[in-house]
């Protein structure tokens, strides 16, 4: 207020401010600028000033107004305040409030008495008051009583109707209110069975601890999270009832307590003890402020593993139980309370799924994969109808004239942001959600009409036949037989130019719909032929009941097989054994045998030797685009393995 045409304020009109608070204003009338040093007013309260001249002494002093009595006596605490901020005089309800008496008040500075300037937003409000710039000020102040305990009350200062005279300060004692309110949220904000604080107060805690202001101040800048759950609760719910199920979790709740209390002794740090939360059911976790890194949460997550595993004695029921922990821990900055939450709780799944009674701490890496994962999840239908697959082409051989017999249909999903995927990237997330469907269907039609463009373009030679691969949800999920009806008719191929690969374990022990679309797929003259074989089911008692035709042996068999000459292992003889007791089977079966992963000379001469029928696999080639299928069927003298040479 200094340096301005309304002249010095007094010292106490002048001070610093510190922090913030809570008020409420109203905006004045007055749109000029009203002087604040004045000389005394009048008291409106107590009469005119008893030496402020001639005429004003006591014995000429007129009668003191009629509602002196009344603000003497008023319940409620009350002070005028000159213009200066000087307290004018005050009733005895606001001396007993303070803990002082009213002659005592008069003269004093009223908002020493209030602590109306030790935040910024207070005091420039009651400066506006004092100046005539504002109609009103209500705030809430915490005070110290003179006897030691503090009390909350709400201040308001409002303009009497003298022009220019004095304020009236008023005060109400507001501890009763305030003290049911900190009782209710403290029910609002924690858990009654544990007593711990709940998800909201944990959220509160959590975005507090982000925000700039707080990590700056932080000697680390980093904040770590143990989210955790028991192993099994529901089965102590559901046996034991619910009332033991309570008891288990304030049991649990009180080693996590303590493991953070010794936690937090240990660290001596601006943070303190680690803020332990129950989330809901049987999820806790742990915030843990200002860490060091991720090996201190670390340590923490390995004592409440150790704490929780310790047995229980619950009234008579002996109980021992484990808990699953995620682990994060990283930089504040830059994060969120989402982020954070996701992160453990995703920690967590991990620690579930590997087995559980661990802690297991977040992967960038492994996070980015399930990232992926679900990004091409969301995004696979819709590459179906934007013709984002395509199909590549690998040679089935014959052993015994290194020709080509046949091509295994093998899908790419050209990705326009991770670009060209391999099956083995979305054909599981294709059978969970049904995509399979749609896209197994498009598999089928392009590569029977490509088969018969070959057919077509290479009369003179022996017309070779296509694999296409079929997931079991195919055949419970659609008409399999129908739609690979409509699609010979549609393209003109011959029914035994396709070939459907099923995977071991979807064929052993199928029944009722499945065998039967088998049996009628072969009737139509379809081959069918079991992928993989030698890895699954096994059943080889019921593989004589199946309408089968072919057999392709898992390529781990024919990986064991390493007759090079400088072979840095020798051979396993156990698998060339396996290998020639599978092909004596099937070929007693009426079976043909297709040998994958022939990736040496050496393994293809073994498996000539053995019985064979075709390889596939890199020694012949990699899976290449329907045009370089079409140059080694324009060469059939040169072989196959000319062809891969080039590929």
């Amino acid at each position: 207020m200094s340096g301005t045409s309304e002249g010095p304020a007094p010292a106490h009109l002048d001070r610093p401010v510190v922090t913030e608070s809570e008020i409420v204003t109203s905006p004045g009338t007055e749109s000029t600028p009203q002087p604040t040093a004045l000389a005394a007013p009048s008291d409106p309260l107590h009469g005119p000033d008893p030496e402020a001249g001639p005429g004003g002494g006591p014995e000429g002093a007129p009668p003191q107004p009629p509602y002196q009595s009344v603000f003497t006596a008023a319940p409620l605490a009350m002070a005028v305040v000159d213009r200066e901020g000087m307290v004018v005089s005050a009733n005895g309800t606001l001396a007993a409030l303070l803990g002082s008496d009213p002659d005592s008040l008069s003269g004093a500075v009223a908002a020493d008495l209030v602590d109306l300037s030790s935040d910024a937003r207070t005091w420039h409000a009651y400066l506006e008051v004092l100046r005539g710039r504002q109609a009103k000020l209500r705030c809430t102040r915490r005070l110290k009583h003179p006897e030691g305990h503090s009390l909350w009350v709400q201040v308001t200062v409002t303009p009497l109707p003298e022009a220019d005279g004095p304020v009236l300060l008023s005060v109400t004692d507001i501890s009763s209110r305030r003290e049911l309110q900190a009782r209710l949220r403290h029910l609002q904000m924690h858990d009654p069975v544990t007593r711990l604080p709940n998800r909201t107060l944990f959220f509160e805690r959590l975005t507090a601890a982000l925000e700039a202001e707080s990590y700056e101040q932080s000697g680390t800048g980093r904040i770590g999270l143990c989210y955790l759950d028991l192993d099994g609760f529901k089965a102590v719910n559901d046996t034991l009832g619910h009332r033991v199920g309570d008891r288990l979790l304030s049991a649990v709740a009180e080693r996590l307590v303590r493991c953070a209390e010794e936690a937090g002794r240990a660290r001596a740090t601006r943070a303190g003890t680690p803020l332990v939360a129950r989330l809901g059911g049987d999820e806790f976790a742990l915030l843990v402020e200002d860490t060091t890194g991720t090996e201190q949460v670390a340590d923490l997550a390995e004592s409440l593993l150790a704490a929780i595993q310790e047995p229980y004695d619950l009234a008579g029921q002996r109980l021992s139980v484990s808990a699953s922990i995620g682990v994060v821990e990283r930089h504040a900055a830059g994060t969120t309370p989402t982020a954070l939450m996701q992160a453990a709780d995703t920690t967590l799944y991990w620690a579930k799924a590997d087995g559980k009674a661990r802690w297991t701490l977040f992967d960038p890496e492994r996070n980015a994969h399930r990232m992926t994962r679900q990004a091409l999840a969301s995004t696979l239908r819709p590459a179906i109808e934007r013709g984002e697959f395509a199909l590549e082409y690998q040679p089935l051989v014959g052993m015994e004239d290194d020709r080509v017999h046949g091509v295994e249909a093998l899908i790419r999903w050209n990705h326009p942001q991770f670009g060209t995927l391999t099956p083995n990237r979305f054909i599981g997330l294709a059978e969970e959600d049904g995509s399979i469907v749609p896209l197994g269907r498009w598999v089928l039609r392009t590569a029977c009409r490509q088969a018969r463009r070959w057919q077509v373009e290479h009369p003179d030679e022996p017309p070779i036949f296509v694999s296409v691969n079929v997931a079991v949800r195919q055949v419970w999920d659609s008409d399999l037989v129908t739609d690979v009806a409509e699609t010979l008719t549609e393209t003109g191929l011959p029914p035994h130019l396709l070939q459907l690969e099923l995977t071991e374990s979807a064929v052993m022990g199928s029944a009722g719909r499945p065998l039967q679309a088998l049996k009628a797929l072969s009737d139509m003259g379809v081959r069918i032929a079991i992928d993989d074989f030698g890895t699954g089911y096994s059943n080889l008692a019921y593989l004589s009941r199946l309408p089968v035709s072919v057999l392709k042996l898992d390529g781990s068999f024919v990986r064991g097989f390493q007759y090079e000459e400088r072979a840095a292992a020798p051979p396993n003889p156990a698998d060339e054994v396996i290998v020639e007791a599978m092909v004596q089977l099937a070929h007693r079966l009426g079976l043909t045998v297709t040998a994958e992963c022939v990736e040496t000379s050496a393994q293809a001469t073994r498996l000539r030797r053995i019985g064979c029928d075709t390889g596939q696999g890199w020694l012949y080639s990699r899976p290449v685009p329907p045009d370089r299928i079409s140059e080694l069927l324009d060469s059939p003298e040169a072989g196959v393995q000319a062809g891969a040479a080039k590929s």
